[in-house]
């Protein structure tokens, strides 16, 4: 879209630990994947140039309606579980989107919320925001002060909450919170616990604070570079995750008998797509063309899951095409 960005947000709520590409089943069966729709205002060199809006959105139709910028051909129409139009704010979004897929963690359920778009159309921005002030808080910081808020109110559960920081470049795993972040991690899977990374760093998070902290650190390893599109554009898709774990507390007389605290985990991976590319719009040369060209291949292999899943048709569904 030349006039304004759009980014996808898928969210995912799965009760197995089967990885974040599987589509979801919640406790009645139902398949729990939501696709919304965000459209951010023309900003900065797109009101320079004169750019024009060819996005309209309707919000209670959820529907959102292309016009060709040169007219001629009928405008295309499409339909998601929700749009958000550039007067959207982000509280608005996280409730509506995000929350109640950390509340679902909350209960013991794996959950996964992604962006995903051409790159500048604010991906990061809805994922991450800025700290300052409270309301341009994205999903990321919002959800660690829902996951802490839930277990503040709660008296008869006990609480563990884990964080990691990842980052895929260039096909290559890499820790975000390792003392050496370039370091290449593996992929593994196994029949107990489903895909992860080998020896993924995790720290034991007690607040929003100590949250802040890790993601902080974090995002100071991760990947950017300039193109002509984003001055600040990611170069590589980010995961983190926030494992939580939680025990109900029981009485001296159930312990005397031998009795157990039901124990629930769950996980939530927050994750950051870097945008899809065209070497024309961004001027891309030397490590970035080859950044953008595994970014791209990376991204059509999710579209290629995502399709297979949906089809409902299909027998082999791609996960092992791309990290």
């Amino acid at each position: 879209m030349k006039a304004a960005g759009s980014a996808v947000m898928a969210s995912v709520r799965d009760k197995n630990p089967t990885g974040v590409a599987k589509v979801a089943k919640s406790a009645q069966g139902a398949e729990s994947v939501r696709v919304v729709v965000r459209c951010r205002p023309l900003f900065g060199k797109e009101l320079d140039e004169g750019r024009e809006r060819i996005v309209d959105m309707d919000l209670v139709a959820k529907q959102i309606t292309i016009r060709h910028p040169k007219g001629g051909d009928a405008p295309k129409a499409f339909t998601f579980d929700s749009v958000y139009d550039q007067s959207v704010e982000q509280k608005a979004i996280y409730e509506d989107t995000a929350g109640p897929i950390v509340e679902s963690v909350m209960e013991g359920y794996n959950g996964t919320i992604f962006a995903y778009g051409q790159t500048g159309t604010g991906k990061t921005h809805t994922m991450e925001g800025k700290d300052k002030p409270d309301e341009l808080r994205g999903i990321i910081p919002r959800t660690f002060q829902h996951v802490f808020d839930n277990i503040s109110i709660e008296n008869d559960k006990e609480f563990l909450v884990r964080a990691s920081f990842l980052e895929i470049y260039n096909e290559d795993i890499r820790d975000l919170l390792s003392k050496n972040p370039n370091n290449k991690l593996e992929l593994k899977e196994t029949p107990d616990s489903g895909v992860y990374v080998k020896d993924l760093t995790s720290f034991v998070v007690k607040g929003v604070q100590e949250m802040n902290n890790v993601l902080a650190v974090g995002k100071k390893n991760r990947t950017t570079g300039a193109t002509l599109m984003n001055q600040d554009s990611s170069r590589s898709h980010s995961i983190f995750s926030i494992t939580v774990e939680t025990i109900d507390k029981i009485g001296a007389a159930e312990a005397a008998a031998g009795e157990e605290g039901h124990i629930r985990v769950g996980k939530l991976n927050l994750v950051d797509l870097a945008g899809s590319e065209r070497q024309s719009k961004t001027g891309a040369t030397g490590d970035r063309l080859k950044e953008a060209t595994k970014i791209n291949l990376s991204l059509s292999a999710l579209g290629n899951v995502i399709s297979s899943l949906v089809d409902g048709k299909s027998t082999h569904i791609p996960y092992r095409d791309s990290k």
